[in-house]
């Protein structure tokens, strides 16, 4: 019986932790540093977009990883969409540029639409 208690214990607390880390898109969207631009590639797990931002006066490039906390991203890009990314802050200094925690993507302008 003390097993069987410790067992559902441990599957509350399992079951209660994992429902903590699930943050809606709209807090996401309202709470975490963000950063957009250009997508330049796709690639298998990542993107690569050219962002013009402030402390990159000339523009640079940067790989996003396309692991993404929230599941209603938007994660079908296409070379030339704008997107906005959401993340945790930090951005390895390297070339390209890489984020590497992200917590969701969205689409700002598709590259269909730009053309128009």
């Amino acid at each position: 019986m003390k097993r069987l208690a410790a067992w559902i214990l441990t599957l509350a607390c399992v079951w209660v932790l994992t429902g903590c880390c699930n943050r809606s898109m709209d807090y996401i969207i309202q709470h975490e540093p963000n950063i957009s631009g250009t997508v330049k590639e796709v690639r298998d797990e990542s993107i690569l977009i050219f962002i013009e931002a402030a402390g990159y006066p000339a523009g640079a490039d940067c790989e996003v990883s396309l692991d993404v906390e929230n599941p209603d991203s938007y994660t079908h890009v296409s070379i030339g969409d704008e997107v906005v990314v959401y993340y945790d802050g930090n951005i390895a200094e390297s070339y390209p540029l890489q984020i590497n925690t992200v917590y969701a993507i969205t689409l700002r302008t598709p590259a269909n639409q730009k053309a128009a």
